[in-house]
């Protein structure tokens, strides 16, 4: 798109194109009026498949020289005629389950460049823009990729030598585009530069960081200003992918600083001792008593959800019940206490104004007094055994006694996370709290690694969690997921599965109790691998995506 408007460079791609046997339709409209672009792709071939972005037009000036007129022309015919012509087609692709997508970006958007301050913020902003497509569109069959391309155009014509001209063809970017085009292609979500029959792909890297603020002190710039070579020491560098891994590290960082005795908050807000003591009003509340019923049909359910499987034999026990040795698995005691927090009960706490929509599992302790029976009925209780103030939000430690009769069978303490519900002037640390206990400095005992199924959460949610956030892509979505996760308690047990068949040999009388911190999510279909280490009586371990 250059200066004013004009069909001679339209008709002469759609002359071409006829030219080799193929079929093209012009439009010339403005990318503006998307709809109408579209609209014609639509009549001529009653479908679209692919939509590639690149209308452009320079208005160089010097940041100071820049106006608003020079600003706004860039953003409307770059990014907003970018999001007007996917916006048209979006619908029809995710109806057809199918779909590809192109925007273009420009070397100047993601290094800058001087003088045009207006396109380096539009063409940076088209890779955001595709970035969120790329996850939108996935569940749809829509991908969206980004290129960056190096190459002589109408734009460039009167900027660049004839010679360089030459050799930046676009002729050098169209089979890139063409690939990433195709119905075969799984990229998704890519940034790729290209010019000159020479492609390279971009990410993110992220260094490590430091953490730069304590219990006992408040966050300084004198602190940032100390640790900054570690702040941007690239060495050992992260390359996130996916929002999730941002936050991801971000929590991880929490629970460091929680492990060194809590977290402290920067001082900017005023907390009435009246909300501190209706906090601590909300500690001893008893929810009301509840039962838990549940037959060996339930036990197996659990052993599968959690990934016994009579591939490996020694699961047999836990999955047939016609087993000499049928057992139920130890972590099935989480199942029966869950109904303390899936029963709405967090909602019923005086003192506490819980959003279930901001509530998550933060750790878990399970402790087994003796082998849970095949089946049967327990009544348990629960207790808000105290309330902890973090700061960004507040953990409740929800303790659950689970009885057979008189015979106190399981404890379960849940650590539930209210997210922003913190700063209240609460204390930050109990004794209340089931404390987890660092792995050795060592290489591990011990790996074993399980492959999830791709069903493993819509599997795992017939034991009773039915939170949509598992099996609902939508919901994912509004969560800020590009789909369903697994449940934490999920992994758990899988971890618990591979530690009672490493060092107990699926004995179950051998289990006592288990601590873990759920630290990041994890997806259905991905390989989950268990490091353990065996100190005395106690087995150390951590679970991780293991990625080939």
């Amino acid at each position: 798109m250059g200066v004013g408007k004009g069909s001679l460079a339209a008709d002469k791609v759609v002359e071409e194109i006829r030219r080799k046997g193929g079929k093209a339709v012009a439009n010339y409209d403005s990318v503006e009026a998307g709809e109408k672009v579209v609209k014609t792709a639509l009549d001529a071939f009653g479908r679209i498949d692919v939509v590639i972005n690149n209308a452009g037009i320079l208005r160089d000036r010097s940041f100071g020289r820049i106006s608003d007129e020079d600003w706004d022309i860039i953003q409307r015919v770059h990014l907003r005629g970018s999001f007007l012509v996917t916006r048209a087609a979006w619908d029809h692709m995710k109806k057809q389950k199918f779909g590809r997508i192109i925007m273009t970006s420009s070397a100047s958007g993601i290094y800058g460049n001087f003088g045009q301050a207006n396109y380096c913020a539009a063409k940076l902003g088209l890779l955001g823009l595709s970035n969120c497509l790329a996850v939108e569109g996935e569940k749809s069959n829509i991908h969206c990729n980004t290129i960056a391309p190096t190459a002589g155009s109408r734009l460039t014509q009167n900027i660049l030598p004839d010679d360089l001209l030459e050799a930046l063809k676009p002729d050098y970017v169209a089979p890139l585009v063409l690939w990433l085009c195709h119905e075969s292609c799984e990229e998704n979500g890519g940034l790729f530069e290209v010019g000159a029959g020479w492609i390279g792909k971009l990410r993110w890297e992220r260094t490590l960081g430091a953490i730069v603020r304590q219990r006992t002190q408040p966050m300084t710039p004198e602190a940032v200003k100390a640790n900054w070579t570690k702040i941007c020491d690239f060495d050992n560098a992260t390359k996130p992918q996916r929002i999730q891994e941002s936050i991801g590290g971000i929590i991880e960082a929490l629970n460091k600083i929680d492990s060194d005795g809590g977290v402290s908050a920067n001082h900017t807000s005023n907390v009435t001792s009246t909300a501190t003591s209706g906090f601590a009003g909300a500690i001893g509340h008893k929810l009301p008593p509840f039962s838990s019923s549940y037959t060996e049909l339930d036990t197996i359910m659990y052993a599968l959800g959690v990934g016994a499987s009579i591939k490996e034999p020694k699961d047999l026990k836990f999955i047939y019940e016609g087993s000499s040795d049928f057992s139920c698995l130890p972590t099935f005691g989480v199942i029966l206490a869950q109904k303390s927090i899936m029963g709405g009960g967090l909602a019923e706490i005086p003192g506490l104004s819980v959003n279930l929509a901001k509530v998550l599992h933060g750790e878990q302790y399970l402790e087994l007094y003796k082998p849970l029976p095949r089946a049967g009925k327990l009544k348990c209780e629960a207790i808000v055994a105290d309330v902890l103030d973090k700061g960004s939000g507040l953990i409740i430690l929800m303790d659950v006694y689970s009885y057979s009769g008189e015979e106190l069978i399981c404890y379960n303490q849940f650590s539930i996370f209210v997210v922003g519900a913190g700063g209240f002037g609460g204390k930050r640390t109990s004794d209340k709290a089931k404390v987890a206990v660092a792995i050795p400095n060592r290489p591990p005992d011990a790996v074993l690694t399980d492959t999830t199924s791709l069903n493993q959460a819509a599997l795992y949610r017939l034991s009773g969690d039915w939170n949509p956030l598992h099996i609902d892509p939508d919901f994912a979505n509004l969560a800020g997921f590009d789909k369903p996760i697994l449940h934490g308690l999920c992994t758990f047990g899988f971890s618990a599965r591979h530690v009672l068949q490493q060092f107990a040999d699926n004995d179950v009388s051998r289990f006592k109790a288990i601590k873990v911190r759920f630290a990041k999510p994890v997806y259905p279909g991905q390989t989950l691998q268990t490091e353990m280490w065996k100190e005395g009586n106690r087995i150390h371990f951590q679970t991780k995506v293991w990625i080939m």
